[in-house]
Formats: structure tokens, sequence, C-alpha cells
């Protein structure tokens, strides 16, 4: 087996789960060059390159797809199908499920096409085509530019090479940076709409170990999901009708009940969001002593306030299930990070890297001339950061991401504008309607109990985490209305805001009035709290423009001071691949973690008093009787 390609997908919680050991890599798969191509076959690789990714034949790429926007997935056979995991679909799922028809908890499995359940907005993509355009952007950048004369003339470079790109066809395209802008490349998609879902397992299987097992091993987690690919007849990407057939795609991946055995060959092609591999010490340092901690201690905050409310109704569960879930998956991920990088003294790594670095620079004056000011201007922005006391991340926790009020009031600023010139017409109806549509999207989700406390403390998180002189004038409000009772202050909020339901919200946009909204007081807030956010990130974007020099300019560096040596760039949403073997692995002294977990792993821990390790009836049984049908021994 170690001489074939594993394309592992766990279908079910009766097969093992394994551990890959992956070699460091976040590799553009359609520039495998010889070294890494030969390391894989040293490893067991027996594929050629062509048959992994290739532009004009079938190959593992055309079944690969960027699932949401924000996942990846993998087809999984000639019609269409798609297998992503549970968490990537949880939000659909949660969008199908109700207190009659809970398919979150119960789980759903169509018995044929026609019971598979539409997914309004849901959206595959395919990559089509890529190329590397960095010397069309290079012409158009000179050295005396300044950062933002240079992003605009990326932007409409940019702009052009992808219109020129999809000019006369229904693909999309985009240009992504690489090495924080040293080096630029075309993306070509193809995109459908009609994603319909085919079958997910109950919860307790699909979500099994909750946010304690989330990001750790070992985990026994059946985190997985099906959905299938519709087209129109003629198999052109359609919007959902009933008319679409399954997809037939280029290609698909065969599923494979073997199993795997320790040192097995092991590749991952997918859509990874961001990375930030390049990261000097300054960096590392800054985010644990400004932004891992504040984002841990909101998140729980808000965690707390709807894990209660979940707990104690169905219909809350249901709305806030996919809320809960995306607050906790990067709660949890940042306890981690921070924790890792304290343990595996990252940032003293990161300085010897920055030592040789500014050594290799004081060689050669040319070097001294284009590099010497790096690590200063490095100095400089995170000097620069700390001195807002961590607002933009505690703006974007507790405020942006915090009552869903809040967000609400502060989409109808438009429309004051507009009122207050008193203008009517297409445009002023096209505003209304694109506002109805964002109420009732949010208000889908919503219970005014939970959101009124997710203001109060929210508010007060505000409060207390800022100093007096960058709070929000709304503050001053508080305390004089208040006296800094932030209950207090939210139960008037909520009796007297016309945002405090979809039914007064649609009830004002019936006839909506300047001196309305003006007098509201969730629309107050939200013009202050954003307002008083607006007038911060530009200073803290001149930081960010001094980061964004320093980066280009180390990585560019590095790349010329080992030459010898392969980079890959930060992930960023395109199309990646790595590779390693299976193996179990040793996270501490004297603990050893094997490569595999079983169902026996889910046995040992349910606990039927706690949430996240409940083991359903059914498959207590079917592991007394062995019952594992094709999925084990």
């Amino acid at each position: 087996m170690k001489k074939k390609l594993l394309l592992l997908l766990v279908l079910a919680i009766l097969v093992p789960r394994s551990f890959v050991k992956a070699d460091e890599g976040m590799w553009l798969p359609f520039m495998i060059d010889d070294a890494l191509f030969s390391q894989m076959q040293e490893m067991g690789l027996n594929l050629t390159r062509d048959q992994i990714f290739s532009f004009t034949e079938s190959s593992i790429k055309d079944a690969i797809v960027h699932f949401g926007g924000g996942c990846t997935a993998e087809i999984i056979s000639d019609m269409g199908l798609v297998l992503t995991n549970h968490h990537c679909g949880y939000g659909r799922i949660q969008a199908l499920s109700s207190v009659e028809n809970d398919l979150l908890t119960n789980g759903f499995w169509a018995t044929g096409l026609e019971d598979e359940l539409p997914s309004p907005g849901l959206f595959v993509r395919f990559l089509v085509q890529a190329r590397d355009v960095t010397d069309e952007i290079a012409v158009q950048l000179t050295p005396d530019m300044t950062e933002a004369e240079r992003e605009e003339a990326i932007r409409l470079k940019s702009s052009e090479i992808a219109s020129g790109a999809t000019e006369g066809t229904h693909y999309t395209a985009n240009v992504r940076p690489m090495f924080a802008g040293n080096e630029f490349f075309l993306f070509v998609y193809e995109t459908f709409n009609d994603v319909r879902l085919v079958g997910t397992p109950p919860e307790s299987i699909g979500a099994y170990g909750g946010d304690t097992d989330n990001w750790m091993w070992p985990r026994q987690t059946g985190d997985f999901a099906l959905f299938r690919v519709y087209t129109a007849p003629d198999g052109s990407p359609a919007n959902y009708s009933p008319e679409n057939i399954p997809l037939r795609p280029r290609h698909h991946l065969p599923v494979s009940l073997r199993g795997v055995t320790e040192g097995d060959f092991a590749m991952i092609l997918g859509y990874p969001g961001r990375t930030n591999r390049y990261l000097t010490s300054h960096g590392i340092e800054f985010n644990l002593e400004n932004m891992y901690q504040v984002r841990i201690d909101i998140r729980r905050k808000k965690l707390d306030i709807i894990e209660q409310a979940m707990a104690e109704s169905d219909e809350i569960r249901i709305k806030y299930a996919s809320k809960q879930s995306g607050i906790a998956n990067y709660w949890k991920n940042f306890i981690g990070m921070s924790q890792s990088l304290k343990r595996l003294d990252v940032a003293g790594s990161k300085r010897k890297l920055e030592e040789e670095f500014m050594q290799w620079v004081a060689q050669d004056p040319v070097r001294q001339q284009e590099y010497g000011e790096v690590m200063d201007m490095y100095e400089r922005a995170y000097a620069g950061y700390r001195q807002f006391n961590s607002q933009n991340f505690v703006f974007a926790e507790a405020m942006a991401s915090g009552p869903d009020m809040l967000r609400i009031a502060n989409g109808f600023d438009r429309l004051l504008t507009m009122l207050q010139g008193k203008q009517q017409g297409e445009e002023m109806d096209r505003e209304v309607r694109n506002l109805r549509n964002l109420v009732e999207r949010t208000y889908r989700n919503y219970d005014q109990e939970v959101d009124q406390q997710l203001w109060a403390a929210m508010f007060r998180v505000y409060y207390q985490r800022l100093p007096q002189e960058n709070l929000p004038d709304i503050f001053q409000e508080i305390a004089r209305k208040h006296r800094n009772d932030f209950d207090r202050y939210a139960d008037d909020v909520y009796k007297n805001s016309i945002f405090a339901s979809q039914e007064r919200a649609l009830r004002f946009l019936d006839r909506p009035t300047a001196r309305a909204l003006q007098n509201d007081p969730a629309f107050q807030a939200a013009r202050s709290v954003y307002g008083n956010i607006a007038e911060v990130t530009p200073r803290i974007q001149e930081y960010d423009v001094l980061v964004s020099r320093a980066e280009r300019l180390f990585i560019k560096g590095l790349r010329e001071m080992m030459p010898e040596k392969s980079f890959y760039p930060d992930a960023n949403s395109t199309m990646r691949f790595t590779y390693g073997s299976v193996d179990g692995y040793r996270p501490a002294d004297a603990v050893y973690f094997d490569y595999k977990t079983t169902l026996t792993g889910v046995m040992e821990k349910e606990d039927p008093n706690h949430h996240e390790f409940i083991v359903e009836e059914k498959l207590k049984q079917l592991y007394l009787d062995k019952d594992y049908g094709r999925y084990g021994t």
C-alpha cells in the first residue's frame, strides 16, 4: 500500500480515523517541481504529475472543489456526489432544520434524487485555469510608488487581466498575490449554484466531541456530509430548477474501504483559508500580547450566553447552532495557537532567522540599500499597533460579530442619507428591497432575548477593555442616562428600537422616515460605534502599510538569501497541496498518540451527561454486535 496514493475519504464513523504526519507545505499544485515530485515518489507516490494536476487532461484537481467559498469538498461519483466536512455543511443543515424536522439532531439521508434538498445560496467552484501573471503586473510598478499607488496599479491591472481571461465566457476569475505581493497568479473558475443536501449523520456523530475535541487528537468525529451538484440539462451551470440534472464531472475520486497502515503515503489537495508562515517574531509577540487572549475572552462570553439559551430551547438551539459553531471553532483555535506558540518558543526561532537575515544584509551594500530597514519597519509598525489597545480586535469580536441588532441597524445608514436628501424613485425602492432581504435573512436565526443579553455583555466588554478616550460617544450617553448599568441600557434599547424584531423593522420599511431612524436608540449606538472605528481604522492602516512593505521585502530577501530552499506562498483560499505519511506522534514527554482512532474510542469517551459525548443507542448496539458492515472488522 505504500506504493499507492491513498485518497482517504472517511465515509462513516465506523472507519478508523487516522493521523497524517505532513511535511511542511502549502504548495501550488500546478508548480510541482522536480525536487518535490521526487520526494513524493520516494515516500510512495505512484502517479504522474499530470494525473494529480492538469489543465488539459482529466486529473485529481478536477474532483476538488471550493465549497461555499470557505471549505474544500471532493467529487466522489460520476453523478456529482460531493463529500465535505460536517462542519462545512453545518450552516446549510441548520438552515434546513426546524423543531419539527430537526436534521441537525437526527441526520438526513435522501433515498433518491427526488428527496435531495435544495440549499439556496450554496455553490461550488472548479478551478479551470491558472497562470503566473507577475510580469504583466510588474511592468505597471515603479520603485518610487507609494504603497497606495502600488496597490491601485495592481488592482487596476489585476481587474484587466481577470476580465480579459473571462470575456465571452461564463467563468469568473481573480488575480491573487503570492509571497506578500512579490508574485501574482490568475485563477479562473467555473461556478455551479445548484447544490443539494444528500446526507448527513446525526450531530452526535458529525460533531462528536464538540468544542472539547476540536483541533485536538485523538478525535473520533464522523466529520462528513454529502451534497450533490446539479447542472442545466446541457451540463452548464444553472440556478436551481426541477429540470436540472446531476453533474457529470471531468474526474471523481474513487473511495477506498481498505483503510490505511502506518507509514502509508498521503496527499491533500484543497482550499486552505489563511496562513502566516512568514510572520516575524514581532508579529508573534504582538498577537500573543494583544490579540489572542482578547479574542478568546470575548468569544467565551458570547458562547456562554448562546450555549445557555441553546440548552433551554430547541428552537433557539437550531437558530444559533451555526453561529455557535463558528464562534467556538476559532475560540478553540486561538487557545491552541497561543499555547503552541509559547510552548515551542516560535518567536525565539523567528528571531534567530531574522538575525541571520540581517547579517546577510550587512554583507553587501546593495542589500543594505534594499533590505536594511526591514526589521526597523516591523518594530515601528508593531509599536504603532500597540497604542490602540487592541481596539480593532475588541470591535471585531464585541461589535462587528456581537449582537445582530447592532449590525442590522448599521446597515440602514445609507437609507438615512437618502431620506435626508428626500430621494425617491427606483434607487430608493432598490435600497428598501435590499434592506428587507437583509432583515429577513438576519432575523431568521435571531432571538430577541439572546440578542439583548449579547448587547448588554458586549457593550460592557467594550467599556471595560478600552481606555475612556478611545470609547465612542454613545458611552457618555450610557453613563449619563443609565450610570453604566449595561443590562438596564440594553433593556431600554430593545424596548424602544425599531430593530428589536423583524416585525418592527419591516413595518418601518413600509413607511421609512429620517426622524424615526435618527431617534432610534440602536441606530444611534450603531452610528456611534461604527463611526468611531471608522476614525481609528485609517490610523491603524498606516501601520498595515508599513507591515505590508516590510513583509514583501523580507520574503523577497529570504528567497535571495536561501536560493537552494523551496519556498511556498501563504495560503489565501487558492488551491494548494501538501503531503506526508500516516503516522503517530509524541506531543509531550512519555505521551504517544497512535495513528488511528476507532469506534472503541467513541465508547470510552461516552458521557450521557455531556451533550458533546452522547452516543445513540443504535450506534452502541452496532458496536456491541460488531456490526460494521463493509467498513471495518
